[in-house]
């Protein structure tokens, strides 16, 4: 069964993990999630597990450097700092500044595929925004919670997106219409604390998730249909009949 569940309301993608975003009218899905969408990271040195890369649930103020493209470049060939200085992307003089901010050495790098946590595209609705933002008591930005695509929903039911496990989102209108199959529940971190413009932290909006929501707030999908992604666009979710669920 397909059924109209509403329209893309914005699309973001970070090129570097834990930075700032960009926020766009359109992008191309790739079976790796959006173009240029967490292609680069930076590693902690001296961290040997198998997740080394440093975030701003470690270094909140990561979200205050900004890449930058310049002469059409495809991914970014420099970041600007806090204070407004521009420092090549792969150059030492960047390096040493994070790592002097974290206290311990890093190390840019680039990853063709993309470096995620746990899947390459992620959904929210702003409906869940708008309501974690009122039981919060306060006003969130949606950039606090760094989706891929945020969705406007035809019928405003908050936390929606978990009624969506086992589906597909498609959208656009055609046959050929990119696709993700929803295959998890995005748990959040206290990222979503973090004012993207100050990464002041307010623990409040974690505490309302926690207590509303079990700690989830959007989903997280496989691409199974690449294409274009377009602000305005109709979102459809397709459930199989086996499917226990049911859009709102």
């Amino acid at each position: 069964m397909r059924t109209e569940i509403g329209q893309v309301e914005a699309i973001f993608r970070y090129p570097v993990k834990s930075m700032a975003g960009e926020r766009m009218e359109s992008a191309n899905l790739g079976w790796h999630g959006l173009d240029g969408d967490r292609r680069m990271a930076l590693r902690r040195m001296e961290d040997r597990s198998g997740m080394p890369w440093l975030t701003a649930s470690k270094l909140p103020q990561l979200l205050l450097f900004t890449p930058q493209r310049q002469d059409g470049a495809e991914l970014p060939t420099h970041v600007r700092t806090p204070d407004g200085r521009e420092m090549p992307i792969f150059g030492g003089e960047l390096a040493q500044e994070i790592g002097r901010r974290h206290g311990a050495p890093v190390q840019m790098m680039q990853l063709r595929n993309g470096i995620f946590d746990d899947a390459p595209i992620s959904v929210i609705a702003s409906d869940t925004i708008r309501e974690i933002g009122r039981l919060a008591g306060r006003s969130v930005d949606v950039r606090q919670f760094r989706p891929n695509v945020l969705v406007r929903l035809k019928q405003s039911v908050p936390f929606q997106e978990d009624e969506w496990l086992g589906g597909v989102l498609e959208f656009g209108e055609g046959d050929d219409a990119p696709g993700v199959a929803v295959t998890m529940r995005d748990e959040r971190c206290g990222m979503v604390n973090l004012d993207p413009d100050s990464a002041i932290p307010a623990p409040e909006v974690m505490k309302a998730i926690v207590r509303v929501n079990q700690n989830f707030a959007g989903i997280y999908g496989a691409v199974t249909r690449t294409g274009r992604l377009e602000v305005g666009q109709v979102v459809f979710l397709r459930m199989s009949a086996r499917s226990s669920h049911n859009p709102a």
